[in-house]
């Protein structure tokens, strides 16, 4: 049987989709296919306003599923086509969907967590079976449903012994750390991620994102406006921990700024790239001090002042892109999906408990047959 899987991200920065085709037949997974493809402006804008309460919900978000699905099944022949590989030969396609609201726990007890996804008509369009809504079993159990990809990073990061630390910078930033056993990972959300200084920078610049955070590095960062955000009571929170656009969003940042409103841009800019490094870097450093390599994948990766921001809050530790072992920055999140997928069709546990806080490891995952 064959043991290709395809993985579909598209996180919280909403930049678009991102998949791989991934072959585990060997000892670690190997990523023989990349693509991705762009969100349309439109669909975009509607992925970020159906994060708040609005009109029309409901219908708004089943439309958004639809159009964000169809994207998906464009990124799977697009590596179909690429590899020159049959729908066939693909077991199964792990597709996370859009997430809208992360409320674990909250209000009854229990919560929810919501993706927005179409994953019968990814599999009515792509002729594969579909793995999707991986969230739901753990906060079921009593969980936060996230972050999912520790056990792979473990699985992918951890060969021969090593334990470094992986720093996952997407809209959301999310720590694995690692120990010589399989089932010593751990991980937790450490706050924002690229959310918060992309939303800025569309506002102010134009443009969608800072490009090697050539803008932030131009600004400076202002230290009480540092430290008022350094105060959100998330950061100090203790692990299992998740969060998301619930609460680091524009209206969190419009309150930060009160008062301080005639900040140039560019500063605040500066200012919210050290919050992102601060929050991860304090996280590691009270997690796991003797940390001594911090891989970095997402987003993030690519922003070098970011980067440069995280080794100076980081001396003694080595920060270095995930490129250096072999999966660049924009794939891990992928390949960690195409992993799911196939815990799941094996029917093999992929939550940990240290992680996500549920009452025990379950199979995450509904599978939607081709």
């Amino acid at each position: 049987m064959s043991d290709l899987y395809i993985g579909l991200m598209s996180g919280t920065s909403l930049d678009g989709v991102d998949g791989v085709l991934a072959d585990f037949s060997g000892q670690s997974p190997q990523v023989v296919g990349h693509a991705s493809a762009p969100f349309p402006a439109a669909l975009q804008q509607e992925l970020l306003a159906l994060n708040t309460a609005s009109d029309n919900e409901l219908h708004r978000a089943a439309l958004a599923g639809n159009g964000l699905v169809r994207i998906y099944a464009d990124v799977v022949h697009q590596l179909l086509k690429a590899s020159k590989c049959p729908a066939s030969a693909i077991r199964a396609i792990g597709a996370h969907g859009q997430t809208v609201r992360h409320r674990p726990q909250e209000f009854d007890g229990t919560g929810y967590t919501l993706q927005l996804n179409q994953p019968a008509l990814l599999a009515e369009l792509c002729g594969i079976d579909v793995v999707a809504d991986f969230r739901s079993r753990d906060v079921a159990a009593g969980g936060q449903g996230a972050p999912l990809v520790p056990p792979f990073h473990q699985a992918f990061f951890g060969q021969g012994g090593q334990c470094p630390a992986v720093l996952n910078i997407g809209g959301i930033s999310n720590l694995t750390l690692m120990g010589t056993q399989a089932d010593a990972v751990r991980g937790f959300d450490c706050g924002p991620g690229n959310a918060l200084m992309d939303a800025w920078c569309l506002a102010h610049s134009g443009a969608p994102y800072d490009n090697l955070g050539l803008w932030a590095a131009s600004g400076t960062v202002n230290p009480a406006l540092l430290q008022r955000m350094l105060q959100e009571p998330f950061f100090a929170k203790a692990p299992p921990k998740s969060t998301g656009r619930d609460l680091f969003n524009t209206s969190w940042l419009a309150r930060q700024l009160q008062g301080m409103e005639a900040l140039p841009p560019q500063d605040v800019q500066a200012t919210l790239t050290e919050l992102t490094a601060r929050a991860c870097a304090d996280s590691l450093l009270r997690e796991a001090p003797d940390a001594r390599t911090l891989i970095v994948c997402g987003g993030g990766a690519l922003n070098l002042h970011l980067m440069a921001r995280l080794s100076s809050a980081l001396p003694m530790c080595k920060v270095t892109s995930s490129d250096v072992f072999g999966l660049p920055p924009l794939q891990v999140e992928a390949t960690a999906f195409a992993w799911l997928a196939r815990q799941a069709m094996l029917r093999s546990t992929a939550s940990v408990p240290k992680v996500t806080g549920a009452q025990g490891a379950r199979i995450l995952g509904a599978i939607y047959p081709a």
